[in-house]
């Protein structure tokens, strides 16, 4: 039998090991996590959505009205009204023909390729792809590529050096979660159109952000669903409350409904979720000067980082990493930052590559300038003399 208390001693040697925090009350720039008060740069809640009146007043009543669990798959009789009027919004915002819901992104991502591929097709992905992908990937049982980081140019060779039979299917992240930056999508998509295959984005970190109405990086970069024939958003984040969704055509959406596992063999989500998440889609929807702001702030912490001679990843997006490189030195610079009430993880392997572990900086538009500054100052104060810090 494996020594779990010996590997556990010696990844909390390496500065790997992770600890949970208990935060009490809401999903606020301002908590109390672990009986302390802090202010917190690490949410992906990035419109300040999770604790709006017009959400929360929306999933009580969806609560009093729908009960608070949904009590069995959508396709046992856990469908309600909601959900359904949910995936009609959902799909007219993404500009698709349907929806469908999950419980989870990571289901979705599951569930897709699942349905989609079987041991003679072919999947592609980023080498930075969010683990949901890289499972999804690994899970299906097709023949596993990855290509080099946003590099279309190595994804078309791979293409074009495969067989001539199976499905392909290329996954990528919209906006990867730990650097920050958009997949060049414009060119994949003419890449996988001209190789006939697949391509799913993942915009967990585009939707509500990006674009000019908060559609996300498919917005952003004007790509139609011809183009972009899957389409996986999470409600987690910029929409503030919780589970997936998967967008494209109705043959698509009909195939997920017959032959995903992850959709077919699961509870619902309660439909209080779902009525939560139409009051913030609306507020994506109405309110852009949510964006606008949370663009000012993100403009705000890169001028002040570089005017400290820090050296933010090279991103416009909300997701503002500081790579430090070694474990234990992220882990330390994380603790120094907590002390003085500012609450930044430290991301390390293998959550990131080996060499690159970071503080990853979140804002979001509920955060204030003060707030900013104030990070600004106690990362001057933390990081002066690391030899580590801005260097890679």
């Amino acid at each position: 039998m494996r020594d779990l208390k010996a590997e556990l001693e010696q990844r909390r040697a390496k500065g790997l090991y992770r600890s949970r925090r208990v935060l009490e009350g809401r999903q606020t720039p301002e908590q109390v996590v672990d009986g302390r008060q802090v202010i917190a740069f690490c949410s992906n809640d990035y419109l300040g959505l999770a604790s709006h009146p017009k959400v929360i007043a929306a999933l009580r009543k969806g609560a009093s009205e729908y009960g608070a669990g949904a009590g069995a798959a959508h396709l046992v009789n856990g469908h309600t009204r909601a959900h359904h009027q949910l995936e009609e919004e959902l799909a007219a915002f993404a500009n698709r023909e349907r929806a469908l819901l999950f419980s989870t992104g990571y289901m979705a991502n599951l569930g897709v390729a699942q349905a989609l591929l079987g041991r003679s097709d072919y999947v592609l992905e980023d080498r930075l792809n969010h683990a949901s992908l890289i499972d999804a990937g690994l899970l299906s049982g097709a023949r596993f590529q990855r290509y080099r980081h946003a590099t279309a140019v190595d994804l078309a060779q791979r293409l074009a050096g495969l067989g001539q039979t199976g499905e392909r299917l290329v996954l990528t992240d919209g906006v990867f979660s730990m650097d920050g930056n958009l997949a060049p999508l414009p060119e994949l998509a003419s890449i996988c159109t001209a190789h006939q295959a697949w391509l799913l984005v993942d915009d967990a970190h585009g939707l509500g952000v990006l674009g000019e109405t908060g559609a996300g990086s498919l917005e952003h970069f004007g790509l139609s669903q011809q183009q972009v024939p899957i389409l996986m958003g999470t409600l987690g984040k910029a929409f503030g409350t919780a589970g997936a969704f998967v967008a494209g055509s109705e043959a698509l959406i009909e195939t997920l409904i017959q032959s995903a596992r992850t959709y077919v063999y699961t509870t619902a989500m309660p439909a209080a979720v779902a009525e939560a998440t139409r009051a913030a889609l609306r507020i994506v929807q109405t309110e852009g000067k949510r964006r606008e702001k949370l663009r000012a702030l993100v403009a705000r912490f890169r001028t002040g980082a570089e005017q400290l001679g820090l050296k933010p990843l090279d991103s416009q997006t909300p997701i503002q990493p500081l790579v430090i490189g070694d474990a234990v030195e992220a882990l330390r610079l994380s603790e120094r930052l907590l002390e003085q009430g500012l609450l930044v993880p430290a991301i390390r392997p293998p959550t990131v590559p080996e060499g690159t572990a970071r503080l990853r900086v979140t804002l979001s538009a509920a955060h204030t300038e003060t707030q900013v500054d104030r990070l600004l100052e106690a990362l001057d104060r933390s990081m002066r003399g690391s030899e580590d810090v801005g260097s890679r």
